[in-house]
């Protein structure tokens, strides 16, 4: 189940939202069926992290180095932000900021929604971090260099725990509250995962 090519992917509490690549649509998907609800243009066109605020999308452009604020239901552009970092793939919610993942810098950086100031950052070990979701009070990333979904401490990136990723090029993260989501760009399949 996905669009084309998958990179991003988010959960906005009844449907999983998905950029792709290659078309430059953001899809929100039924998770029951695969099933596309309907599509939108992203007008900035490397549209890559995704992440909901529970009113908003929020997309990293790798072609803009900016993150928008978007209007989920016409793709409208609200605002934007310095992104911070150049090759940012993951972008996550946590309640009040965002949190971006940079393969370029092998940073996971926490960014001001306002105005885009970084707030911290901390260097993730792995080295070539994708997806990214925030869990209660840690991060989980997807690495597409080791192959492996880690659990990390959000206050300083130590990894509490990892396991075997169901695919070798992960891209997106999402947490429906029970379940964690990964999206592989190149079997273009989204996996469901429990986390135990």
């Amino acid at each position: 189940m996905a669009p084309a090519t998958p990179m991003g992917i988010v959960w906005d509490g009844r449907l999983l939202w998905v950029t792709d690549s290659v078309t430059d649509l953001i899809t929100p998907v039924d998770p029951r069926n695969g099933r596309a609800i309907r599509s939108f243009t992203w007008a900035a066109g490397n549209g890559m992290g995704l992440a909901w605020d529970g009113r908003a999308l929020w997309v990293h452009d790798i072609g803009t180095d900016l993150i928008y604020q978007v209007d989920p239901r016409n793709g409208r552009i609200i605002r934007s932000i310095a992104g911070g970092t150049g090759w940012a793939y993951g972008l996550t919610w946590d309640g009040r900021t965002l949190w971006v993942s940079d393969s370029g810098t092998d940073l996971i950086t926490q960014v001001d929604p306002q105005n885009g100031r970084i707030l911290r950052s901390f260097a993730w070990v792995a080295g070539n971090g994708m997806g990214l979701v925030w869990v209660g009070q840690s991060l989980w990333i997807c690495d597409k260099g080791t192959d492996l979904i880690y659990q990390v401490a959000s206050w300083n990136g130590r990894i509490l725990r990892s396991f075997d990723s169901p695919a070798g090029n992960v891209s997106g993260m999402a947490w429906d509250g029970r379940m964690l989501w990964v999206s592989d760009y190149v079997a273009k399949i989204i996996y469901q995962i429990e986390v135990e």
